[in-house]
């Protein structure tokens, strides 16, 4: 209602014409160009030399990328790149990891001084000769993994395909120009050293896997993206493994590529296919292969052929029995002297356990767990899938492949030719495993600040 005056009558309203409300927009208009230009008069520039640089930062895009980044409150790509290689350079290598590593690797040298020196001289060699050899490597390969933990592991997953290509290559060449000891062909020889492409096999394998699942984590519960490529890639690195044949490779490979399967997230149906279609060709195998059902047997019965297929793992029990408690003492064991076949590769564990004893035998096994421990350790704080699935790839190979050599030496696995990390002679096997520790080593230095400990 419009207001009253004092002798309570209405006061007249004023005629509005066109003119009045030109007016009237007028002045409301210069009223508001007023307060921009005060609220603004401090922001503005005032010379020419500011009003030509205003008008080039208006066409600059850093500027203008800054510009939204500060109104929509977060950073802008160039300060985000200075926060990611802050966070790169300021992380530190897990040493707890590296420890267990450079002991284990220790021991292992000591230990195959040990069990070789006999071999070494009964073939015509120094005493040292397998010592001396797998210390250069062991050396080399320090250099090596020091060198790749301060690496960015993100950088080697635009190498994992062309590494897959290259280790399917040498298997297919290690069954066309590969030598073996036993008939089989599984090293290929390089003059000066040689090495087994299966060893390749295993790293390409780790690589390209955790590559294809961090890529497809949404997917992994689908045949197409969860399942299928992988089993492809197994199979034809796990066929060319049984042309050679070379059985723990491929359980290895196999058991290391499920495992990552699992960590991606394939559903557990696929697992209990798996499994079945296993033990089916497991069966087949033994029935109409003659080298495997042998394996086989002489798992079962040792004693039905204590000369010839039964010799080795008599051997090695009878090194394990006669170290007791407390052991015989550090190069005391007789079963070295010729007794016991590969006493300084794939049965050094028998050694051990006849010169230390169950004790010594125990701390090893202590060390290897808790080096498996903290491997999955570092996969679970990772900074990214790709980072946790390297990690817990290669820790899971370490993990298998420790189990089965010990498994094969006790007798409770059939004998395979599995080889015991940091222990086994191997100079090239040596090499990698210790460029994979620092692989490990490398995903451990990007662990956020908080998360680690």
């Amino acid at each position: 209602m419009a207001e009253k005056r004092r002798t309570g009558r209405p006061e007249p309203r004023r005629k509005e014409t066109p003119a009045r409300r030109r007016d009237m927009s007028s002045a409301r208009e210069r009223s508001r160009s007023e307060r921009e230009r005060v609220a603004n008069r401090s922001e503005r520039p005032h010379s020419g030399r500011e009003r030509v640089a205003e008008k080039g930062k208006r066409h600059d895009k850093k500027y203008l990328e800054k510009e939204r980044a500060r109104r929509s409150g977060r950073r802008y790509s160039g300060e985000r790149k200075k926060v990611e290689k802050k966070e790169r350079t300021t992380g530190s290598i897990d040493y707890p990891f590296l420890i267990l590593v450079l002991i284990l690797m220790a021991i292992g040298l000591i230990m195959l001084f040990s069990a070789s020196h006999a071999t070494a001289y009964e073939e015509g060699h120094a005493s040292t000769y397998y010592f001396s050899r797998q210390a250069i490597f062991a050396v080399a390969g320090i250099a090596i993994m020091i060198m790749i933990s301060f690496m960015d592991y993100r950088r080697f997953r635009m190498f994992s395909p062309m590494l897959l290509m290259i280790s399917i290559g040498l298997l297919i060449a290690v069954l066309l120009v590969g030598t073996g000891n036993y008939g089989e062909k599984r090293w290929i020889n390089l003059g000066f050293t040689q090495f087994q492409p299966s060893e390749i096999a295993k790293v390409a394998v780790i690589f390209f896997f955790s590559s294809m699942i961090s890529v497809n984590t949404t997917k992994m519960h689908t045949f197409r993206h969860g399942v299928l490529p992988y089993v492809v890639v197994l199979a034809i690195i796990s066929g060319l493994m049984f042309l050679e044949p070379h059985l723990s490779g491929a359980i290895l490979i196999v058991g290391v590529g499920a495992a990552l399967m699992f960590m991606g997230g394939t559903h557990w149906k696929w697992f209990a296919i798996a499994v079945g279609s296993a033990g089916v060709a497991g069966a087949a195998a033994i029935s109409f292969l003659d080298y495997a059902r042998q394996r086989v047997d002489t798992w079962m019965n040792p004693f039905n052929d204590p000369s010839d297929s039964g010799y080795q793992i008599i051997q090695s029990l009878y090194a394990i029995g006669s170290g007791g408690a407390l052991g015989l003492g550090f190069g005391n064991s007789r079963q070295k002297y010729l007794y016991l076949p590969e006493a300084h590769n794939d049965f050094i564990f028998a050694i051990v356990c006849e010169e230390l004893g169950f004790i010594g035998a125990l701390l090893i096994l202590i060390l290897f767990a808790l080096l498996v421990v903290r491997g999955f350790w570092i996969a679970l704080h990772a900074r990214d899938k790709f980072g946790s699935l390297l990690a817990g790839g290669i820790t899971t190979m370490v993990a298998l492949q420790t189990v089965l050599n010990i498994g094969v030496v006790t007798g409770v696995l059939p004998v395979t030719g599995a080889a015991l990390p940091f222990f086994s002679y191997g100079g090239t096997a040596l090499l990698i495993l210790l460029a994979e520790m620092g692989v490990v080593l490398s995903v451990s230095r990007y662990i956020p600040a908080k998360k680690a400990g």
